[in-house]
């Protein structure tokens, strides 16, 4: 109740500061009537619009609100190469395109350029690393949603059998020899993919993915998706420490989501792809993974896994391959046109007949408005017969290091397409042993390229 107000003058009430009307005579209550019938209409169309406003904004950002593909739970920003994540703050070089309530998001780059690796074992040539992505997402409801997932690539027609020079790269195969100095090409279809999310609450989520071909829960997200490496035409040589299991013909997965935690397993097959870049592999569910992620803040997205990937390479059939992998990736957006990424990964592999060998990497990639620069260090253990040495050193480790530094400056930007001119130099240091493999000069690769992709997503 306010204070009884007995003055002929309007006051103020001490408690709650709402003006009060006298009430002494009839004339002043006929005024304070007109005069509050007069404030409650004016109360009451503020309210109103002030509503309107809520409403509107509450409904602009539904309508605006990203979701992953994978899960509906998780921001898009945060979704990485299959179900990893990246650091919720990571900006996204894509087009989104809206049907409804239905939306498409489209990823990719090329790399035109030139490369020269000057070593016996290296090589130069004109060619042109690519990748191409599209992500979709369909609400089956509030709290359900189907997502879909193809990556293409048009490296076996820009890159041939044999892949792109790299020096010490080992992987895969050509002619049925393995490969070695080159990355070897993806296939044309590198990710074919169905997922379904629940939300079950606020904080709690679930979902099931299933690809042909896809990517298991094994390892960080892979090098082409990370922001610390994007920039770069360049694969790790710790690549299959670490992430190669990246294009998996025949892959299961459920995962389950408490808040920023997610604990998933995997079913796949673990045969690495053959060398008829076009086909479909036959699946064969023979291996298995686990990962935890954790993104503690916007900023960080952490996770350990481990799998057991049976029978990784057609030539060695009966080789059993025990990997585990940790890594963290640290986001600092610095402005409305700027970000500072860096990645950290680790990996082991316990392979038949060469025991436990380690890699470990870090990457770093700083860009502001139309400049970029980026730069990585990685050291990985490979034996003599990864890198398809004399048969006298197979059964040796030798520890290699690499050490890349890069440079691009946008020729356009922010206009739907970025197209960046850029330069990029590789130093590698070995030990003295395979001098005679690689030659007494130090290892060390130039390129020049291009690097064509979407602009900046404005979420």
């Amino acid at each position: 109740m306010h204070p009884e107000v007995v003055k002929d003058q309007p006051g103020e009430c001490p408690i709650c500061g709402m003006t009060l009307v006298p009430v002494k005579t009839e004339a002043n209550v006929q005024r304070s009537t007109s005069k509050a019938e007069r404030r409650m209409s004016k109360f009451t169309a503020d309210k109103n619009v002030a509503v309107e406003h809520e409403h509107g904004a509450h409904s602009s950002a539904h309508e605006m609100a990203m979701h992953s593909s994978v899960n509906m739970a998780d921001p898009m920003s945060r979704e990485g190469s299959g179900t990893s994540w990246l650091p919720d703050s990571t900006p996204m070089y894509g087009r989104m395109l809206m049907f409804g309530d239905d939306m498409l998001m489209l990823h990719g780059a090329v790399f035109p350029r030139y490369v020269n690796a000057s070593t016996e074992r290296g090589d130069d040539r004109i060619d042109a690393p690519n990748w191409f992505m599209a992500m979709y997402s369909h609400p089956l409801g509030t709290d359900t949603q189907l997502g879909a997932r193809a990556m293409m690539s048009l490296d076996p027609l820009t890159e041939g059998g044999r892949g792109y020079p790299l020096l010490f790269q080992s992987g895969e195969t050509w002619h049925d020899q393995p490969l070695h100095d080159r990355q070897h090409p993806h296939d044309l279809f590198s990710e074919v993919s169905l997922s379904l999310s629940q939300r079950f609450t606020s904080d709690v989520s679930a979902f099931v993915y299933v690809g042909y071909p896809g990517e298991p829960a094994l390892g960080p997200p892979t090098f082409m998706h990370r922001l610390s490496a994007m920039d770069s035409p360049d694969a790790p040589i710790s690549h299959h420490w670490q992430d190669s299991t990246h294009v998996t013909f025949g892959v299961a997965t459920l995962g389950a989501v408490w808040r920023n935690v997610k604990i998933e397993g995997s079913v796949f097959t673990g045969r690495e792809p053959g060398e008829n870049r076009y086909d479909f592999d036959r699946p064969r569910f023979d291996s298995y993974s686990g990962r935890i992620s954790w993104n503690p803040t916007a900023n960080l997205a952490l996770q350990v896994s481990h799998g057991y990937v049976k029978s990784p390479e057609a030539t060695e059939p009966d080789a059993k391959l025990h990997r585990t992998s940790a890594s963290a990736i640290f986001n600092q957006p610095l402005g409305p046109d700027s970000n500072w990424s860096t990645s950290l990964v680790w990996g082991q592999n316990d392979l038949t007949g060469e025991g436990t060998t380690q890699s470990v990497l870090a990457e770093t990639n700083y860009q502001r408005k139309r400049d970029t620069v980026y730069a990585r260090i990685e050291r990985v253990e490979k034996s003599g017969h990864e890198l398809v040495l004399d048969e006298s050193d197979h059964g040796k480790i030798f520890p290699i290091w690499a050490y890349t530094v890069g440079y691009v400056r946008d020729l356009s930007h922010g206009s739907g397409i970025d197209v960046g001119l850029g330069g990029q130099v590789t130093i590698n240091s070995m030990p003295d042993e395979l001098d005679r493999y690689y030659g007494d000069e130090l290892p060390v690769t130039f390129e020049v390229f291009m690097r064509i992709r979407p602009s900046l997503h404005a979420h």
